[in-house]
């Protein structure tokens, strides 16, 4: 089936019955207990065929929004598209394709940021090419304290 059909009849009603199917209360549980896995594995594990990562991240941001926890949905997406573009880690060389990674990730996440929060991304994004992390960082939760210092939980 093509992704489209993911968007057929109820898609938020399956989604959370996919989500209680798996034991867990809400979507925020599922997604946090798999921090490193891309929305687009979060919705394959959900519905291979019926459900797509976009709807994950919908619902993710509809509850963070709920809790007053965007920040923490922002650095959790960070976490994820640097899992995904950089498996390894920071690099230690800064060479074209090293940096075309970095770039694609930090893009991705752009992708992800809800508008109140772009302008804090663009900040940490320029942080990061400024000032790299140690080689090697690779932030496997949305409270790694080197994200926090960047991106604190103060909501806008």
């Amino acid at each position: 089936m093509s992704e489209g059909h993911a968007w057929l009849g109820n898609w938020k009603a399956r989604l959370y019955e996919r989500v209680r199917e798996l034991g867990y209360d809400s979507l925020t549980a599922f997604a946090q207990a798999r921090p490193t896995a891309s929305l687009v594995e979060l919705a394959k594990e959900l519905g291979e065929d019926d459900v797509a990562g976009m709807q994950v991240f919908r619902g993710l941001l509809i509850e963070a929004e709920q809790r007053n926890q965007v920040t923490r949905l922002v650095r959790e997406q960070l976490v994820r598209e640097l899992s995904q573009h950089l498996p390894n880690g920071w690099p230690a060389v800064l060479d074209d394709t090293n940096r075309f990674d970095i770039a694609h990730a930090l893009a991705r996440w752009s992708t992800y940021t809800p508008v109140t929060h772009k302008a804090r991304v663009d900040q940490v994004g320029d942080a990061l090419l400024a000032t790299p992390p140690p080689p090697g960082w690779r932030p496997l939760g949305p409270d790694d304290e080197l994200l926090r210092t960047l991106l604190p939980d103060e909501e806008v």
